[in-house]
């Protein structure tokens, strides 16, 4: 049997994530996840791959606004109301496409530009910013939205699969290192790369393709930088990649909206 063990939930993008004991399936993912994103000065977006030092930044649900606090600056902290956001869209630049968001303001702007130790502006997306799924890879179900996520509104990985993986590495790595959003107890290693077709709490859910990973993995979320020895990564390569891609999780699109929860079953179809 297998049921989701953890839920993460990363409001902005490339931050740090917050487990969650339930949360609502929106229509482009979980509810919060990824609606805040950060862009430099042409309106294309960062990333960890840019500043691994945005791992260092967390973030926190409270009742009527997000709380991101520095991790390295003690005491530094910057709140952000949920519905507050400047009037004006904006254009900004997530891989591929180019999808409609609207700045939080200066003080936000100011504050993540400290924290970074670059220039850069924080976006939010609306609700009428529809970014369909369409990624590099040829999958582009139609009626499929995503928010500031990569490419999907979900990424799935079994706990047997990063057990695996840790039995082949000397420094065993924590779940956080590849920020899925479900995990899931039971089964077998990479048992997601061939789930296709399941339910959890009435929504229907597609596995279509397997997560293709960068060197994002390899930074270490406690230290905001990337491993030297270039891990895990490098120990994925040598036994899970496929034409020249490593891959590790499974990207799922989904059909309805609720409530799911940690101890929920996944029911394979």
């Amino acid at each position: 049997m297998l049921k989701i063990s953890r839920l993460f939930i990363y409001p902005i993008k490339s931050l740090r994530g917050i487990s969650v004991l339930s949360s609502m399936v929106t229509d482009r993912g979980l509810q919060y996840d990824r609606r805040w994103m950060l862009v430099d000065a042409n309106n294309k977006f960062i990333s960890l791959r840019e500043f691994p030092k945005m791992a260092l930044l967390s973030v926190s649900l409270e009742t009527n606004e997000l709380v991101v606090e520095s991790l390295e600056q003690k005491g530094s902290s910057l709140k952000l109301p949920y519905i507050t956001a400047l009037e004006e869209l904006e254009s900004v630049a997530i891989w591929n496409a180019t999808v409609h968001g609207k700045r939080v303001g200066d003080e936000a702007d100011a504050w993540f530009s400290d924290m970074i130790g670059a220039k850069c502006k924080l976006v939010f997306m609306p609700d009428s910013s529809l970014r369909p799924v369409d990624t590099t890879s040829g999958y582009a179900p139609k009626g499929k939205f995503t928010s500031f996520a990569d490419a999907y509104p979900f990424m799935m990985i079994g706990e047997a699969s990063l057990n695996d993986l840790n039995s082949r590495m000397q420094i065993p790595v924590s779940m956080r290192r590849f920020r899925p959003n479900i995990v899931f107890s039971g089964g077998y290693p990479y048992q997601e790369d061939s789930i296709e077709y399941f339910t959890i709490n009435n929504i229907n859910f597609t596995g279509l393709e397997n997560c293709g990973r960068c060197m994002i993995p390899n930074v270490d979320p406690d230290v905001g930088a990337f491993n030297v020895d270039r891990e895990p990564i490098k120990t994925l390569s040598k036994y899970r990649m496929t034409k020249n891609r490593i891959e590790f999780g499974r990207n799922v699109v989904h059909n309805g909206t609720g409530v799911i929860s940690v101890g929920d079953e996944l029911n394979l179809l």
